[in-house]
């Protein structure tokens, strides 16, 4: 018995004969778009076999194929699909491969007024290259667009999990004003919601960490109109970590510094964001002898 590469193969063979024989002046008039319609089911049914064969590259090749005739036939809700089930594929073996195939459903989408699906697929793109820090613009720039799809279909939720990716890796850039900004603006909108206004704690306490990357007094000034905002955030943990980490800058302290921040993290542990954040503010001081 033939192994499922092998009929998928031999399938795909079928596909390309019976596009061939659809190409002559007869076949047109006759039955030509019935031969293109078997082709898409040959292409299609040869992407299962190769996805049982776990060949990934060529299950993708052979969904996208099926996308293009999708296409010229007309039906862009089934080539779309294509594209993404063919996206799927490559996502296990070819990244660029993968985000090719996503922007071309994506393009499709936006033609149609499917926003909120656009705005799935560039959110899929940012999640394939986050584990690539030398892809971190492009990881930005897709949770940007997805967010601005989101907020456009009033999906505020699913925009500001988006926004905080930004946010994260904005800061992980170095672009500290781009990240302070989307945590402040997102911690605004939790406190409009009683159920997401604990949450803002963590964002007011990541955008006071950004501010004290870049200068102190800043820090001081944003941790007072924090406050203003957010009254109970004066009775956190994190406001009061914050509020040690100045005093111990300012004092050039960093066994302060460094306990102050083991402590914490004996209760709470900090992520490596968190981390690598406070590691950038304790090289400051090192570098910085004099802050005053």
């Amino acid at each position: 018995m033939a192994s499922n590469e092998e009929k998928a193969a031999k399938l795909v063979q079928d596909a390309e004969k019976k596009l061939a024989s659809s190409k002559g002046f007869f076949s047109s008039l006759f039955g030509g778009t019935t031969k293109v319609e078997d082709a898409i089911e040959c292409y299609q049914r040869a992407a299962n076999m190769y996805k049982m064969a776990r060949n990934w590259n060529e299950a993708g090749n052979a969904f996208c194929k099926a996308a293009v005739l999708h296409s010229k036939a007309g039906s862009r809700h089934d080539a779309a699909t294509n594209y993404v089930d063919g996206a799927n594929c490559y996502k296990k073996t070819n990244a660029d491969e993968a985000q090719n195939c996503l922007l071309k459903a994506i393009e499709i989408y936006t033609d149609m007024g499917r926003f909120t699906m656009a705005a799935k697929h560039h959110q899929t793109i940012a999640e394939i290259y986050e584990n690539d820090s030398a892809n971190y613009e492009k990881v930005v720039q897709h949770y940007e667009q997805a967010a601005d799809y989101y907020r456009g279909e009033e999906s505020n939720s699913s925009a500001n999990k988006c926004l905080l990716k930004v946010a994260q890796y904005a800061a992980e850039l170095e672009n500290y004003e781009k990240a302070i900004n989307i945590y402040q603006k997102v911690a605004s909108s939790s406190l409009e919601s009683s159920l997401l206004k604990y949450s803002a704690k963590e964002y007011l306490f990541r955008a006071a960490l950004c501010h004290l990357c870049v200068d102190v007094l800043n820090a001081q000034h944003a941790m007072e109109r924090y406050i203003q905002m957010y009254p109970a955030f004066q009775d956190s943990r994190e406001y009061k970590l914050v509020c040690t980490l100045i005093e111990h800058m300012e004092e050039q302290n960093i066994d302060g510094f460094t306990e102050a921040v083991k402590d914490y993290d004996s209760i709470s542990r900090l992520d490596q964001w968190y981390t690598m954040i406070l590691l950038r503010i304790k090289k400051q001081l090192n570098d910085n002898p004099d802050l005053r």
